[in-house]
């Protein structure tokens, strides 16, 4: 099945139990939006900003992070700069 949706104001809308498996988000405003037990496997993000974002509790394993800004991202409290420095010039050949 599929459907559209365009121009449409769902703010304060609450999804439980849905598929939304293969849907496309086009220049969605999600802010403040809340995810809790939702399966992202296999998802792609392009130009999404992620400022202020706080991400608990996830599984990470075998996610990529490409062509990003980190300037006060962290990771258990540790500055991602700081970590990609450190990194960087214990392995000047990457």
């Amino acid at each position: 099945m599929s459907s559209s949706t365009e121009d449409a104001d769902l703010g304060g809308a609450e999804f439980s139990n849905t598929n939304l498996s293969g849907a496309s988000f086009l220049d969605v405003c999600l802010a403040g939006a809340r995810f809790v037990d939702v399966s992202l496997i296999g998802a792609r993000f392009e130009d999404v900003a992620l400022k202020g974002a706080t991400i608990h509790n996830a599984n990470c394993m075998d996610v990529s992070i490409e062509q990003a800004r980190y300037d006060g991202m962290r990771i258990d409290g540790i500055l991602v700069t700081e970590l990609l420095r450190v990194y960087r010039e214990s392995h000047p050949e990457t």
